[in-house]
Formats: structure tokens, sequence, C-alpha cells
């Protein structure tokens, strides 16, 4: 029997192209690109780490794909949750796939607004010097919760804050591009050192280290699709939301980043805290810069606003089918939004932020990578073999080839992430198996179910 298409009826459709879009944009602009520059560069030790950024807007683009043929198919809330059980049989393996995506949420949605919280306490520290390590956690701790107080509330009303975050996030953005380009220098943004492009194993680990770093910065193309329940025409805005939201900020990425290292040279770049302030400050002095950081701290926090937004309805959406915590499963009595999941994952989110920013986002894009990325592109390929009952409004083009150049691209950063990582993601996994048979066998689920008629 097939996930209902619509697990949760209460929910409203209010979001069309405009806020889904903005949504996306919101998250993918989040602190990363204002603060992994350096670490970007640090990866392959030059201005060669561009070519991160190229290698991860064609792994994103290639993977949008994916979440855009999926997301249009089964436009309910969850996202993942619902393609992984869809494709890999709703009353077998995909009942494990299912479980392990909502597993994973549990631990990645904290790491991930985290990630955007710390560089909000980081960014914060240039426009008050001195602050302790402990005075920057307690910002970004801080940060986590009023965001979880702003999403206590319809989806309506945030839909209308989503789009007035993102007007400032653009204009954050343009700002910095106009400045870089009015002010680029092409003999600092190309100061290529020797050798930089030697193939050897230490030039495809630091450009995959980069590609992985780049990977971090796209990611938000899909949070559409976390919230699919509560789109309007979602056959039709889920693709093209997607789809522009790579194309849009990619250029801007590509432009924003290259302009930013012709002005500040790359091996003093690789060692800033702040960088974009750094650049700021570089051509239009302290005051100006002190209004770029208010501007980033902007954009960060209407980023990790973003998140929240999204992985809050993933563990509902189970809960509401019957197959996470009831208490997920909640909705606000007048609001119609899932409280709490909205306030659990904010509140870790907090606690999260205690850990180190490099820490987070290696961890993050691992465990993605490990339990959803790759059999996500997979399931395309079994819903479109086994599933003929799915309408597909969406088919990506050029299939196979784009499916494998998404998975292709997801292995090459796994990888190149380090023995370290993988080993966590695995361990990760592991126990997420062993609790789902736990799980099962209480309830005399897949692949327990001749228990039931043998008790």
């Amino acid at each position: 029997m097939a996930l209902p298409e619509n697990a949760a009826p209460q929910l409203v459709r209010g979001i069309g192209l405009l806020g889904a879009t903005s949504a996306n944009m919101l998250e993918m602009i989040g602190v990363g690109p204002f603060i992994t520059i350096p670490i970007l560069l640090s990866k392959a030790n030059g201005p060669q780490a561009i070519l991160g950024w190229l290698l991860g807007a064609i792994v994103a683009l290639c993977d949008g794909m994916v979440w855009a043929e999926l997301g249009a198919a089964m436009p309910g809330t969850g996202g993942p949750y619902r393609y992984l059980a869809e494709a890999y049989g709703p009353n077998r393996l995909g009942r494990l796939m299912s479980f392990l995506f909502i597993w994973e949420t549990i631990f990645l949605a904290p790491l991930s607004i985290a990630s955007g919280a710390v560089g909000f306490g980081q960014y914060a520290k240039f426009l008050a010097t001195g602050l302790s390590v402990w005075q920057e956690k307690a910002i970004a701790m801080g940060a986590c919760f009023l965001i979880t107080a702003l999403l206590y509330r319809d989806i309506r009303s945030i839909g209308r804050l989503s789009i007035a975050m993102w007007i400032v996030v653009l204009g954050t953005v343009a700002w910095i591009s106009v400045a870089g380009i009015a002010n680029f220098n092409p003999h600092l943004a190309f100061d290529f050192p020797p050798h930089a492009f030697r193939f050897s194993t230490s030039f495809f680990l630091g450009l995959g280290g980069a590609t992985l770093i780049a990977m971090y910065d796209y990611g938000g193309y899909n949070n559409v699709c976390f919230f699919a329940g509560e789109v309007r025409d979602p056959a039709r805005v889920i693709p093209r939301s997607i789809l522009l939201s790579v194309i849009v900020v990619a250029g801007l990425y590509l432009t924003m980043n290259i302009t930013i290292i012709g002005v500040v040279p790359w091996r003093e770049a690789v060692h800033s805290t702040s960088i974009v302030s750094d650049f700021i400050k570089r051509l239009f002095g302290m005051g100006a810069a002190r209004v770029a950081t208010v501007l980033i701290l902007w954009t960060t926090f209407a980023s990790i606003f973003a998140v929240l937004l999204g992985y809050s309805r993933v563990p509902y959406a189970a809960a509401a089918d019957g197959r996470f915590f009831s208490a997920f499963g909640r909705l606000h009595p007048k609001k119609k939004f899932p409280s709490f999941s909205v306030a659990f994952i904010g509140i870790a989110s907090a606690f999260a932020c205690l850990l180190d920013l490099d820490v987070l986002i290696n961890a993050l894009i691992v465990i993605q990578i490990l339990i959803q990325f790759m059999a996500q592109v997979f399931a395309v390929t079994l819903i479109r073999r086994k599933r003929p009952d799915i309408e597909r409004p969406f088919k990506m083009p050029l299939y196979p080839a784009t499916s494998i150049v998404a998975f292709l691209g997801w292995f090459y950063i796994l990888v190149a992430s380090g023995w370290r990582y993988i080993a966590a993601g695995f361990a990760l996994l592991i126990l997420g198996i062993a609790a789902y048979l736990w799980r099962a066998r209480r309830a005399r689920m897949w692949p327990f179910e001749r228990l039931r008629v043998h008790a």
C-alpha cells in the first residue's frame, strides 16, 4: 500500500512560486559563502579552488533535477521521507529507508541550523570586538531560540516574511558583487601558485574538499520539498523553484567569490574570519564594513529561518503517517503548523551550536550523502521502472546521464571528505538500522510480519 498523497490534509497550501523560490534561496544564501571562502581557498591552496564552485554547481544542478522530478511526482510534506518509502516499497524496504531518513533528520537538522548560527556568532564579533568564544556561542544559541519563536506561526505569514527577508538578501549579495566587479583585479583573482593544476592525489583531494564546501553553500535548493504539502500548484512550482534557485545562486556565488579574491589577495583571504567585512573595509572603509556585516547577519538569520521551516515538516509528516513518534504529529490547534516539531528541532539546534563550525559542515554533508543523496538518485530509477502508477509531471532532461552525474559527484565528495567522517557516517547508519529493527520487531513490521501471524 502506498503512502497517502496528502498525509496531512489540514495543512494549508499557501505558498506560491515566489515564496517557494525565496525559501530555497534564503537557505542557500546563508552565512555559507561569507565564511567558507577562506576554507575553500585553503582546501586547494589557491584560487584554483574556484573549480570546486564550478563542479559543485554542476552537481547541484543535476541533483536538483532529481529533487524536481521526485518533488513534482509526490508533492506531500516530508520530502525524501516520502520519496524513499515509495521508491523502495512502502511496506517493505521503503519502511527502513524512510525511517533512516527521519533518523538522519533528527541529527542533521540541528547540525545544519547550528552551522549557520555559529557563523552568525562569528560575524557578530566583527561588530563587537573582544567577544569570547563562549559569548559567540551564546549569540548563536540565542539566534536559534529567536528563529524558533518566529516560526511559531501560520504558513501564510511565514511566506510573506520569507519574501521580505529574501529581498534584503538579494540586495546584500548584489552590493558585494557590484563592488567586486567595479574594483576587480584579474591579476589578484588568478594569481595561481606554481603547479596549481598538476594532476596528483593532493590535487584531486583538494578539489574534492573544495567541492564539499561548495555543496554546503549550495545546499538549500531542495528546501521547498520539505514543505511541499503547503505549496500551491506543486507540480509546476516545485521544479521551477528548484531550478531557478540553483541557476541564480550559482551565478551569484561565482561572481561574488571571484570578485572578492580579485580585491583581497587570496594569500590574505585564506586567513580571514570575516572575509566579506574585510573586503568592504578595504574598498569603502570601516563604516561601510559595519553596514555590510549587519546585512550579512540579516542574511544568515534569514537562512536559518528557512532551514528550520523546511526541516520541521519532515518528522511531522512521518508522525502523521504513524511511522514516527506521535508527538511530532501535533498541529497547533488554531494556526495549523507542526508546533512540537518546530520547538524540538529549534531547541536541539541551539545545543548543537556548542560544536565547532568545521565539524558541523563536514558531518552534515557526509551523513546526507551516505543516508540520503545516493539513495535518492537510485529512487528516481526505481520509480520510473517499478511504479508506473505514480504520475511524473516533471521528467528530468538527459536521463539517465543527469542522475549518473549527480551520483558520481556525491561519491567523489564522500571519498575526499576523509575517513573519520565516513566512519562516523557509517556508525550513524548502523545505529539507525538497529533502531529500526528494534522498533519493527516490537510493532511486527517488515521484516518481522510473520511474527504477527505466529503470535
